[in-house]
Order: C-alpha cells, then structure tokens, then sequence
C-alpha cells in the first residue's frame, strides 16, 4: 500500500466550526491547532505499476507527496468501502491505470493538544467512519466467513427464537412457530442465510403485514383489511389506471408522444412515436436516516427513483418528491418557546438538527448526481404532550416519492419462463445495508448498536445512472425487450428480489456469481445486504451476448446468477464452501405464512381546550412564522437540480423574485408536446393527534387544493399515492389507523 498526501481537508469556514464543534464537546479543552490533509491510500499491483504511474495517481488526486507525520488518522471503517473510493477507482481504471487496484482516501491530523475521546467525536461520523492511530491494514481481506445453522430438529422452536435475536429479524411468535414447523417438515436445520431471508422478505417494511392484517375491534370482527379498503377505491374506478398494487410503482395513462432516445442498434439518438404512460410512487425510509442521515437519505432517494425505473419491464423517473418529518430541531442560541426536553433521544440515532442539515444534502446530492430534478417536498417538526401522553418524531421519517414515464409496450411484467437467466447489473455485494428492513420495522432503540450499524447504507449514484442506460436501451426495443420482469434491489437484498423473480418456477443461484468486493463475508451478508444500486431480472436465455455487450458498453457491471427451474424449489449453492446456503421449498417463503391478527381497543382520550388567554395576535404570528412546517424552505430547495432533464414546466420558485411558493411541480411528456404531468404532496400528520380520519381527509384536500394550480382538466384524472406512518400496538393507535 502506498499513502499520499493531499491537500488540506477542510475550508477555513469548516476549519473554525470544526474547532467550535470541539470547544462545545470539550470546553475544558481550550485553543486547539488542527492541521488536516487529504490522504490517499492505493492498493497496487505488486510488481506491475512504475514511477511514471504513480505520478499520474499522484496528479489525479492533487496529492503533494508522501504522507508526514500524523497524531491519527480518520477513514471509512475497515472492512468497508465507501462510495468516493467506487467511483475514484473507477476513474482510474477509466484513465487506464490498471495497475491502481482500489484507492481510498481518509484524513490525516496533526493536533495540539491532545483531544480528549469526547471531543473526538466532532471529526467523524461514527456509523460510518473510525480513527485510527495506523491504517497499513485498511486493505487487509479476511477469508470468507462460512454460514451457520440453527438446530430446529434439536431444539424446535427455541433456536428461532435465539436467531431472531442475535440477527435483528423481527419475526412474531406465530412466524417463528410457522418456521419451526415447516423445517421439521422437511427434516432440517434452517441456515442463517434462510432465517434472514424470511425476516426480510415478510418484513412489516416489505410485507405490510399490519395492512393485510384480520382487525378485531373491540371485540367486532371487520370485514376489511386495510389494504382490501385501500383497494376499494380502484375498484370503485379502474378507468385509466393500467398497474396498481401489483409493481413497484403504479401507472396510469398517459398521452401519445415523440419520444427521444437512442437506438440500442444504431447508436444513434433520435425522436420516436410511442404511448408514453404515466408513472408515480411514494415511500418512506426511516432507519437509515435515524442513524446516519446523508447516506440514509441518499439511498432512501436512490432506492425511490430505481421502483421508478424497475415498473413492467423497464421505466424511467422523471421528478422526485422529498419530506422530512423530525422532533423540535433546539438550534444552539436560538431556541423556540414550543421547544422543551420531552423525552430523551436514543444516544445513537442523529438529533433532529444532524437530519436536517445532513439528510436533505444527502437526499439532493443523489438526485443532482443521477439527474432527476427534485420538485416538491415538505418539513414537518412536532413534539408536544396530547391527552397525557408524549408525542414527537424522535425516529424520524423520511419520504421519497416522484412521477416518470414508461412506454404502453413495457407497462406489465411478462411470465419468467423454465430456462430463464436471472440477471444481477450493478453494484457489488457489500457489508452495507444488512437487516435495513427489519431494523425499519423495529421499535427504535430496541435493535442492538452493533445492528444498526449493519443496516447503515451508502449511495452510487453514477452506478445507478449506468443501470439506468441499461434498463433505457432495452426498453427502446418495444415488443422485442429481452427482459421478462425487473425488480429493484432494496430491503433484503438479493434475498428479496430474486425469490420473486422465480417464485412461480423456483429457482437456482450460485453465490459466488454475485459480484462482492467485501471477500470476507459469509453467505448470509451476500445474500441478504442490501447494496445499493443494483436490479435483479429475467432475461430471455437467447439474449445473453446481446444484454452482455449492452452491458459493456454501459460500462455496467452485469452478473449472470441464476436460471429458473421449474421444480418451485429455491436453491442457493456455494462453490466456496460446497455446500447450499439456501434449499428450501418457495412456498415456505413467499406463500401464505400466518395471518397477523390485530385485536384491538377504541380508547377514548380527553383532550385539554387551547388556552388563547393573554396571547397576542402579532406574538402568535410570529410563532407561526417561525415553525419549520411554514417558514421558508428556500435552504432545501436550493440545494437540488430543478431543471435537469429539460422537461421541468413548474418548479418551486416563481415569478420575478424566485419565491419558494409553488403549490405543484409540472413537468412535459417529452420535448415535442405540451402535454404533461403535475404532482402535489398533502400532510397533515398532526391533526391525527385529535382526529385520525379528520388528518387523512385534511391531507387529500391540501393535495387536490395544490394540484389545482396545475391545468388538470377533469378532476377525475388526479390519482393519489397515500403513506400511513403510526405507532402500532400502542393502546388506541391501531384502531385509529383502521
């Protein structure tokens, strides 16, 4: 390994408020002396690189030379890769310095005087990074870790138990027994890679499993699951809709226009008339923002524009929403009459404040990086006492959502056929993202920091953009698109889009075909992290050199993993260890597990009058103006691209002062119409305080209201996208939702 030295880490700007930052943590401390440098660490090829390639590293890096002295250094963890080291590396190779085999880049420090372990805490975040006194080992690879087996057929019901709370996964009493009993069917012990797999794959936050529950309310069975209400409506009026609660993102119709891409053959760009559908989605992602904000929300917006991109057989977003939803913000020196310390914050979960200034940038670096203008949004703060109980957004929520495009031709997912390749393009596996769905299912705080940890994400957006071009190119070709299905990789991972790729057919993967860059991992993190940027489909077998060269051009990574085999078993074998992490019956999986039953109770909650005595008008004014839900929201709308992709008709601000005041976001089919799409966002979370039924039709009524500064036309033609957030099993809260 060699390390170079870089130019200096922070701004002068950075530089004082990092020492602010320390003086507050350590105020005992005094005036401290930082010198900070970029260093760069590069993994060589032994024997192969010369003085020549070196200095051409050397350059690309702006670095000045060997690295000096250092009191410590700050890095990506060990054992992980960040994102800046993805794309660096690439550009190396891209720049043809193949002898570079991976470059990372820390922080060297030289500080006087020493910094107390408290006041260290200001030079890195935790989740993510870690310091270090020597980082000769940053490139050390362990070997592959090998799986474990829980012992059912010894134990039974005892050793789910003990893996559901060693891994995190979230499981009821009636999964386990479930488990328990489907393994001694097939008489074998589960692995940790299957165990996993199920906590993912029915996850509340993959499986909804509140929404398709059988509700008892005081003692009356309904006869509605929630989301059979839901349902309801598009079955009351189908007209115009063409996919909904069937994909990862609805459609609806759209307008015939000339649509501008490249031809896959030619190469060449061109317009083309085709039926463009229109197509919309909504999402949160809370956990990762929870605990580190810029990657959580990166990927929270990233893991949103790829269910754009993997509806039917191909698609593309077009603009994004973002929302934020957080407890009292307590900026220092400038502290809110509303604002006092209702309740204590999981030490390891980010402060309202670290959201807000670190999640938005994430959330907009990755749609600005990737190209999709981010049009809508909102910011919600609350924390306050109701009918005796304390309320707030101590785990935050994040929204993700926006609207694209998908042609007529590609609107359905195709049937994936005995023989079919399933397809792996993106990213590598990575010991990122493992248990995000189950850890977003969970109390906070209930999960173990070393978990958490685990289910930390991190963005490529320039990865995704690659996929992208892909999924693009494929979708030019209409009727003659090799793909069947496509899926997104996001909770779960692997673990979750390929069983439901091949869940009519079974299936059968090798591991070790999965691109992983992290060798040390065992079949389960493979398997089940959810590295980010990555799809899983079905390919038509006779397409395999064409989707390969595609790929190549793309500069895309492709991997082939699996086939669908018809025998409905799902087999996962290992060629490292020779043995099969996974081999179970899919039904056991995707099928019917018991059915969640909430049995629940109306409670009746008396709620204390406002008291308006002695307020004055200009002094409540002045609070309401000072609430983050009303004051100006410019600081989150500068921050994104609105008008990448040339199609943006409507974005936030308006008219001659650039006002934030937009009520909508209006973007055109295509370049050669004046037909387009507008999108609005309601919220009124807070009203369910007092009236859950009185917030849901407050919120629709304050999304048609905005979109009606758009020129819909029939009022018919508006179709709502809704997101439910409540503490379920909290006395009272389940039947309010219902």
């Amino acid at each position: 390994m060699i390390l170079l030295l870089g130019a200096n880490a922070y701004s002068p700007f950075r530089m004082d408020a990092l020492k602010e930052a320390i003086a507050k943590l350590d105020p005992e401390l005094g005036p401290v002396q930082i010198d900070a440098r970029w260093v760069y660490a590069l993994q060589m090829q032994e024997g192969a690189f010369t003085v020549e390639e070196l200095e051409r590293a050397a350059s690309l890096l702006n670095a000045e030379g060997n690295l000096d002295a250092a009191d410590f250094f700050v890095t990506p963890r060990k054992g992980t890769i960040s994102p800046w080291s993805t794309k660096a590396t690439d550009i190396f190779r891209n720049c043809g310095l193949d002898s570079v085999l991976r470059v990372e880049r820390g922080i060297r420090y030289q500080v006087t005087p020493a910094l107390s372990v408290k006041a260290m805490a200001a030079l890195y975040d935790k989740m993510t990074e870690g310091i270090y006194e020597d980082i000769s080992d940053l490139f050390d690879v362990a070997d592959p870790k090998p799986g474990r087996v829980y012992d059912v057929m010894g134990k039974g019901l005892a050793a789910i138990k003990e893996a559901n709370e060693e891994m995190g996964l979230a499981i009821s009493e009636v999964e386990m027994e479930y488990l328990a009993k489907s393994f001694k069917a097939a008489g074998r012990n589960p692995t940790d890679t299957e165990l996993t797999m199920f906590g993912q794959v029915n996850s509340e936050h993959c499986r909804h499993k509140i929404f398709g529950a059988q509700f008892i309310i005081d003692g009356k069975k309904q006869k509605k699951s929630l989301f059979e209400m839901i349902k309801n409506t598009h079955q009351k009026r189908p007209q115009d809709t063409l996919s909904a609660y069937k994909d990862n993102s609805s459609v609806v119709k759209g307008f015939p226009t000339e649509v501008f891409a490249i031809d896959p053959k030619t190469h060449a760009y061109g317009f083309k008339k085709d039926q463009l559908e229109q197509l919309m989605k909504v999402e949160t992602h809370n956990h990762p923002t929870a605990i580190s904000p810029y990657p959580g929300a990166a990927t929270g917006v990233g893991g949103e524009i790829r269910d754009e991109a993997a509806t039917g057989t191909g698609s593309r977003t077009g603009a994004g929403i973002c929302g934020f939803m957080v407890s009292n913000l307590r900026i220092p020196g400038f502290p809110q009459p509303w604002e006092r310390l209702y309740a204590d914050f999981p030490t390891r979960l980010a402060t309202p404040l670290q959201i807000m200034t670190e999640g938005p940038i994430g959330g907009a670096a990755f749609g600005n990086e990737f190209g999709r203008p981010q049009l809508c949004g909102f910011f919600r703060t609350y924390e306050g006492e109701v009918a005796g109980e304390l309320r707030g957004y101590h785990k935050p929520i994040m929204l993700a959502g926006g609207m694209g495009v998908i042609r007529n031709s590609q609107v359905q997912k195709q049937d994936v056929k005995v023989k079919s390749l399933i397809v792996q393009i993106g990213g590598p596996a990575m010991r990122i993202g493992l248990g995000g769905g189950a850890a977003s299912s969970m109390m906070t705080g209930t999960n173990s920091e070393a978990l958490d940890f685990n289910s930390v994400q991190r963005g490529n957006a320039e990865m995704q953009r690659r996929c992208q071009g892909v999924i693009d190119a494929c979708s030019y070709l209409g009727k003659a698109n090799p793909i069947l299905s496509i899926h997104d990789i996001g909770a779960g991972g692997l673990s979750n889009g390929c069983p439901e790729l091949v869940e009519a057919t079974g299936g059968r993967f090798e591991l070790r075909e999965v691109h992983n860059e992290e060798k040390s991992m065992n079949p389960m993190e493979i398997w089940c992290c959810e590295a980010q940027e990555r799809y899983v489909l079905a390919l038509k077998p006779q397409a395999k050199a064409f989707f390969e060269e595609l790929c190549r051009r793309e500069r895309c990574p492709v991997a082939f993993i699996g086939v669908a085999t018809g025998d409905g078993q799902l087999v996962l074998t290992d060629s490292h260890f020779c043995d099969k992490p996974i081999d179970m019956d899919i039904k056991v999986l995707l099928g019917k597990p018991p059915r969640m039953v909430r049995d629940v109770k109306r409670v009746t909650r008396k709620f204390q009058a406002t008291n308006f005595e002695g307020v004055k008008p200009i002094d409540a004014l002045n609070r309401v103006l000072h609430l983050p839900a009303v004051a100006d929201k410019t600081f989150l709308v500068t921050i994104t691209d609105r008008t990448v992709t040339g199609r943006v008709a409507r974005d936030q601000m308006v008219g001659k002062y650039q006002l934030p005041a937009a009520d909508c976001a209006v973007t055109t089919m295509g370049y050669k119409t004046y037909e387009g799409q507008a999108m609005a966002t309601g919220e009124r979370a807070p009203i369910a305080l007092l009236d859950g039924p009185a917030s849901g039709r407050m919120a629709i009524t304050e999304a048609i209201t905005n979109l009606a500064a758009a020129d819909v036309g029939d009022i018919g033609q508006i179709r709502l996208s809704a997101n439910w957030m409540a503490p379920c099993g909290d006395p009272g809260e389940d039947a309010i939702l219902y």
